[in-house]
């Protein structure tokens, strides 16, 4: 960081102090700055002139019908507009502060997650979180929890994973996988099926999305998105496993079709993670407690039992 060279006399200078500069400018009359600024005519001059010592230059031509600003004033009294134009701008940004998450809440999304689930966030988080900006950014498990850690988010969305020390994770819902299989496939059409029945190359995610082990002869595909993956199967056959909420639309696809997995379906448990230092550690359980009930509400997924411990 910086060090400060402003010097000792300047720092004595109060943002009240330039406000009676820039009346005096404005309204070119000392009497009336007085009266606009609900100070006695000497203490505005005792403090114009506290503000000329400070600088070391004198602000204004006095003794004339209208107060002028000389030539070094002049410069000195348009940076002065822009301080306490700053100064404003930084009145108005506390202001806001008031707002739950500080105005704004940082949250972190898997990429496998955001764009299905997300959807239905957007619309209700001004509801509960009025005057709060929602900023949002995808990425896999591990970056997103590196920037939590590091104070680039205020929160992540990812799968239950142990999290590094500091974090505060909180289970949230279940999300099962479903089929997602070439048009050619011997089960296609079949609204479920058992996984041991599955024939053909699987096509799994390095850092996966599913937690099922890969066979040996399957195909592994890094950093592609699941429409990616969807066409990669419609391209090649065989079948891949994807999260429920992306299944209907993946499957919309030309050439590919979906099932839900019987018997013991597979999926995902995700959570609501945060810094254990958070200064909004309120609104982050009033936030966990509306992705709650939004997961009510959708039938792809299955709110955790234990939502109410955390780690």
């Amino acid at each position: 960081m910086q060090r400060s060279k402003i010097s000792m006399g300047l720092s004595a200078v109060s943002l009240r102090d330039l406000a009676l500069v820039q009346a005096v400018h404005r309204l070119e009359s000392f009497a009336a700055a007085a009266r606009a600024m609900h100070i006695s005519p000497s203490g505005l001059s005792h403090q114009i002139q506290k503000v000329e010592q400070a600088l070391d230059v004198v602000l204004f031509e006095r003794g004339g019908r209208s107060i002028l600003p000389t030539a070094s004033g002049q410069r000195l009294l348009a940076q002065i507009d822009r301080v306490l134009m700053v100064a404003e701008e930084l009145d108005h940004v506390a202001h806001d502060s008031t707002a739950a998450f500080g105005g704004e809440l940082r949250l972190g999304v898997l990429s496998t997650l955001g764009p299905y689930l997300l959807p239905h966030l957007v619309e209700p988080f001004p509801r509960h979180f009025p005057g709060t900006r929602l900023t949002l950014s995808e990425g896999k498990p591990r970056g997103l929890l590196r920037r939590l850690h590091e104070g680039e988010l205020d929160a992540v969305l990812a799968q239950v994973v142990e999290p590094p020390a500091g974090l505060v994770r909180q289970a949230l819902f279940f999300e099962p996988y479903d089929v997602l299989m070439h048009r050619s496939h011997p089960l296609a059409g079949q609204t479920s099926v058992m996984l041991g029945a599955l024939e053909g190359e699987a096509i799994v995610m390095a850092e996966g999305h599913v937690d099922a082990q890969a066979a040996d002869d399957d195909e592994r595909v890094q950093d592609v998105s699941l429409e990616s993956l969807a066409a990669l199967v419609a391209l090649r056959g065989g079948y891949t496993l994807v999260p429920s909420l992306a299944s209907k639309r993946l499957a919309s696809l030309d050439g590919v079709t979906a099932a839900c997995i019987r018997n013991t379906p597979k999926g995902r448990h995700v959570a609501l993670y945060w810094r254990r230092t958070s200064p909004w550690l309120e609104e982050l359980a009033t936030f966990a407690a509306v992705l709650h009930e939004l997961v009510c509400g959708l039938p792809e997924l299955q709110a955790d039992a234990d939502r109410a411990g955390s780690t």
